[in-house]
């Protein structure tokens, strides 16, 4: 079913409005999951090529609305929802519309393989208790949160 639902992005409604990214977040957002069973029966490989067709789709509709921009497809693991998240915005990588610390990359293999590895989908395990950081006493800072992976495919008609 993840693989006709990734499939079915390529179709949905998608608005490219460089300023009105809050419109553009709720039309191109999309949250896919899939049940552990079937993320066992997935491959990386299967997955990966899914969404690699589901860009070139979305790159063939950029083209055809006249579209004229940077345009991006990504795709991340969300670890707290238990989801992959696939998204478009009239924006290049490096300026996705993200709150926190990511890392743009061409690899999406990492990214599946931690969500179809996530045997607990939306529950997040510390392995060591003794490993997690309190915030500092000193300086009320919060511990810092690693960069997530986030896939990233040009489909707009300029590069960025």
């Amino acid at each position: 079913m993840l693989l006709t639902w990734i499939a079915e992005v390529a179709d949905e409604p998608l608005e490219l409005a460089p300023a009105d990214r809050r419109v553009e977040w709720e039309t191109n957002t999309w949250w896919l999951s899939a049940e552990v069973e079937d993320r066992r029966s997935l491959s990386v490989a299967e997955v990966s090529a899914a969404f690699e067709r589901t860009a070139a789709a979305l790159r063939v509709r950029v083209r055809d609305m006249g579209f004229s921009g940077v345009a991006t497809f990504y795709v991340w693991h969300d670890e707290v929802a238990g989801q992959l998240v696939c998204s478009t915005g009239s924006v290049p990588p490096e300026e996705l519309p993200f709150g926190g610390a990511y890392v743009p990359t061409r690899d999406l293999g990492p990214v599946v393989e931690g969500f179809l590895a996530d045997d607990n989908p939306g529950v997040i395990t510390l392995s060591d208790p003794d490993e997690t950081q309190e915030p500092s006493e000193s300086t009320g800072a919060d511990p810092e949160i690693a960069p997530f992976p986030v896939w990233v495919s040009s489909v707009g008609t300029t590069s960025p």
